[in-house]
């Protein structure tokens, strides 16, 4: 089974639109929330892959919106990695409201492996132990 990191947030007003529910644009930081979770639980921050030489552009993304959440909502983001290469990987999200554990939104983003420079890497060639670990968690 794949790991499965789990993010809690609660809804802010700033969050949400005029008819009271999040703005749609408001999911993809939340996504990037999930995932940033998801690569410190792995032992590794954002940050140091930085320092490390690898960048993970967003490629693609996709979002999908089941129902509205509101001011004040409790949510749990997961995040999974659900494809990887040596050049590129996907993560897949969902979106819950707590406590009743319902799907309000799921969504995905694609990100190239590149170096400061922005050339593409073989991050299996380049950075094998971090490739290996992303490997083991799906």
């Amino acid at each position: 089974m794949a790991f499965l990191s789990k993010t809690y947030l609660t809804v802010r007003y700033a969050e949400t639109d005029m008819m009271g529910i999040v703005h749609h644009s408001r999911y993809y930081p939340w996504f990037e929330m999930a995932r940033t979770d998801f690569i410190k639980q792995c032992g590794m921050s954002y940050g140091e892959m930085e320092k490390n030489g690898i960048l993970l552009p967003l490629t693609e993304s996709h979002a999908r919106y089941l129902y509205g959440l509101r001011y004040e909502d409790e949510v749990m983001v997961t995040c999974t990695l659900t494809k990887l290469t040596v050049a590129r990987c996907e993560f897949s999200y969902e979106v819950y409201k707590l406590p009743q554990m319902k799907l309000m939104s799921s969504g995905r983003t694609v990100h190239g492996f590149v170096n400061a420079e922005f050339k593409p890497i073989n991050l299996k060639k380049e950075h094998r132990e971090l490739f290996d670990t992303l490997k083991a968690l799906m």
